[in-house]
């Protein structure tokens, strides 16, 4: 078992500044894993927070997919996604591959802030 849970945080571009103000509210907590996310996410939140974020490619060109990939190799212990669900992604089909990877593998996927903050407080998650 690895000594450090890893979160990969993802944001659809309507919702990337929810995430900032997310981790911007939750950085003492945050500090305690490692942290990735996809292009421009992963930027925001590191330049918002001082958090070291390892930044894949955005969404659209693969990062959905590099996550996923870290997810099926066990590398990653939670997915927090914030999805704009009432606009279309051209990249929908990678976003979906992501959901149904994190699910084959059974790790925790949030796609609203409500089941992030329950999943990173519950004792279960936390080290």
């Amino acid at each position: 078992m690895k000594d450090v849970k890893t979160i990969a945080l993802i944001a659809h571009d309507s919702k990337k500044q929810e995430m900032v103000d997310w981790a911007i509210e939750n950085v003492n907590i945050l500090k305690n894993y490692q942290l990735c996310g996809t292009g421009t996410t992963s930027k925001r939140i590191s330049d918002a927070t001082g958090l070291k974020v390892k930044g894949y490619l955005s969404g659209p060109l693969g990062g959905d997919q590099q996550i996923g990939a870290k997810v099926a190799e066990g590398d990653i212990d939670l997915v927090i996604f914030l999805c704009d669900p009432l606009s279309a992604q051209p990249h929908d089909p990678d976003v979906k591959a992501l959901l149904r990877i994190a699910n084959v593998y059974n790790v925790a996927i949030a796609t609203n802030l409500a089941t992030a903050d329950f999943v990173i407080s519950s004792p279960s998650f936390m080290k």
